[in-house]
């Protein structure tokens, strides 16, 4: 007897990727189109009962108006810490004492932070659990390969099964797998820089203020969390990043306190330390054959103006309205004319966004006297001018250029 093929399961969407990126697009595009649109997200990380992710982030106020939209901030609005005010200073590492240079005050609206920081964890647990919640298939596994099919895409998964969907989303991260595979090349550099992360605990309330060190070696940032803890974002080269962070607890410390000061009191150090390396890279195309490529799998940036993450939101903000209007309007979601109009929505916001961060990394990052008289007198130019102040808040806020429904709080 013949043997009867095994029938392909099908998906309308399929996510590679369960972080902030790929959850939030799974979560968003089925409370808008509702259950008889299919989303299927693969990752392994999914296999953990809940994120053990350490690290902290800074979620603009755009973003955070994304997560109210999706239902998911409410879930971790007691756990997030609203940046009141920023303060931005220049200086050499021994210097005696570090100037204030700019000062941000934290409403980008009144009564609206421009940012609020969260521990990862506690937001990928929301997303999970919202998506669980909306019926988002959500498989704990890795995508292997793909091959195209008519009107579809066939996706292989590490644990011998394969999925036709309309469209391929590639939220997997820096080193996609995704993008390797589809053969998009990614174009950028290395920076001889890694960044430090760790939490901290203080003596004294931090208030909610954030503050950026501008030192030789690059930004040295302490973002006020919960409670009486600050996350750590230290800039230092590869070489002096591994040293430090291999350091006995002692010795760490030490380092850290040269950095940090003495103005919050006592501190000690409450969370794993880890060192990101730091690059800038693009990928070629954002799209290609039925395929799209979110977050950093798409785009890596310094960490120097806290945009990272913001910017795949403002991704799936804008791939998630291109493919609704899409399938409401009885359109092949996978179509190249949709994914063309992703592409064009995100291509030069990321472009931008990169120049700037390489270029302010540049500047800061170094020794130089000249360099640093250059740009202490452009930062207190800026710092008496409150009218170009509110144009870098609403920037860095999210609120500029052709702007999402999500990121603007409206449904899909």
């Amino acid at each position: 007897m013949a043997k009867v093929p095994t029938k392909k399961p099908k998906t309308d969407l399929l996510i590679g990727g369960a972080g902030f990126a790929g959850l939030a697009l799974a979560v968003a595009l089925r409370q808008g189109l509702g259950d008889t649109f299919s989303v299927t997200v693969v990752d392994p990380a999914l296999a953990a009962a809940s994120s053990k992710d350490p690290r902290a982030t800074a979620i603009a106020a755009a973003a955070r108006r994304l997560f109210e939209a999706i239902g998911v901030w409410e879930a971790v609005a007691d756990r997030s810490q609203p940046i009141l005010d920023m303060v931005v200073t220049d200086s050499k590492l021994d210097d005696v004492v570090r100037p204030t240079f700019l000062t941000f005050g934290g409403e980008v609206e009144e009564g609206e932070p421009f940012a609020h920081m969260i521990e990862n964890r506690h937001l990928i647990d929301a997303l999970v659990a919202k998506a669980k919640e909306l019926g988002v298939d959500l498989r704990a596994g890795a995508i292997t390969g793909f091959t195209h099919a008519s009107n579809a895409i066939d996706v292989a998964l590490n644990d011998g099964a394969t999925i036709s969907a309309r469209l391929l989303v590639g939220a997997d991260g820096a080193r996609s797998v995704i993008r390797e595979t589809a053969g998009i090349a990614s174009h950028g550099w290395d920076y001889d820089q890694s960044a430090i992360v760790t939490t901290v605990g203080h003596e004294r309330d931090h208030d909610g203020r954030a503050e950026e060190h501008f030192l030789p070696a690059g930004p040295f940032a302490i973002l006020p969390l919960t409670g009486k803890r600050v996350s750590i974002v230290w800039t230092e080269t590869k070489a002096e990043a591994e040293r430090v962070v291999a350091l006995p607890d002692d010795e760490f410390h030490a380092e850290l306190e040269k950095r940090f000061g003495l103005h919050l009191g006592d501190i000690e150090v409450i969370g794993p330390r880890r060192a990101f390396p730091l690059g800038l890279f693009t990928a070629r195309e954002f799209t290609a054959e039925r395929l799209a490529l979110v977050g950093d799998a798409a785009h890596i940036i310094h960490p120097i103006a806290g945009q990272g993450l913001n910017m795949g939101l403002r991704d799936i903000a804008a791939l998630a309205e291109s493919i609704s209007d899409a399938a409401r309007l009885g359109l092949d979601i996978g179509a190249p004319d949709v994914l063309e109009r992703y592409q064009r929505w995100r291509r030069f916001d990321t472009m931008t966004m990169g120049v700037a961060t390489d270029g302010l990394n540049r500047l800061f990052s170094n020794s130089n006297d000249a360099l640093r008289l250059a740009r202490d007198i452009g930062l207190g130019v800026v710092e008496r001018l409150p009218a170009l102040k509110k144009v870098f808040i609403r920037e860095a806020a999210g609120f500029t250029g052709d702007v999402p429904k999500l990121l603007k709080g409206q449904a899909l």
